[in-house]
């Protein structure tokens, strides 16, 4: 989810529109044009492609709790190391079942999330987490899906 949040950002922040035709009940065309963050082609596209993404994570321990987590690892395009980094390329097993966990949540709670991104919710996995799956558990520091 923060992955899906850090591109719903970004959208946001350009404040692109984008036209969308409807069509009227006396079957007249209308053009609108809507906010890139809440089209229905930019969303869609986003959710097919943000599990593509888990490479950019690594299973990492804990060191206090000794628990297993997936952190970013991956600088983003916008970061000054990205040229440097995208040089090199990193592969693992390790990421697929992180990979296929994000394939079933997003096939499984698409709506919701849609819902909460068209409501400008801002800490998607919390609210997932905490409104609409039951996926998660929390810890002192933050909420993991």
């Amino acid at each position: 989810m923060d992955e899906v949040e850090y591109d719903v950002t970004k959208a946001r922040q350009k404040k692109t529109k984008v036209g969308s035709f409807r069509v009227n009940p006396d079957g007249t065309q209308e053009r609108r044009k809507i906010p890139l963050a809440q089209s229905e082609a930019f969303l869609t596209d986003l959710l097919d492609k943000v599990c593509e993404r888990m490479n950019d994570y690594k299973l990492e321990d804990d060191p206090v709790t000794k628990e297993k987590t997936f952190k970013r690892f991956a600088p983003r395009k916008e970061d000054d190391i990205y040229k440097e980094f995208k040089k090199f390329y990193f592969y693992s097993d390790a990421y697929r079942p992180l990979k296929f966990a994000c394939e079933a949540i997003i096939e499984e709670y698409e709506d919701e999330i849609l819902s909460l991104i068209a409501q400008e919710v801002h800490h998607l996995a919390d609210k997932l987490c905490s409104g609409k799956s039951g996926l998660c558990k929390t810890s002192a520091n933050h909420t993991e899906l």
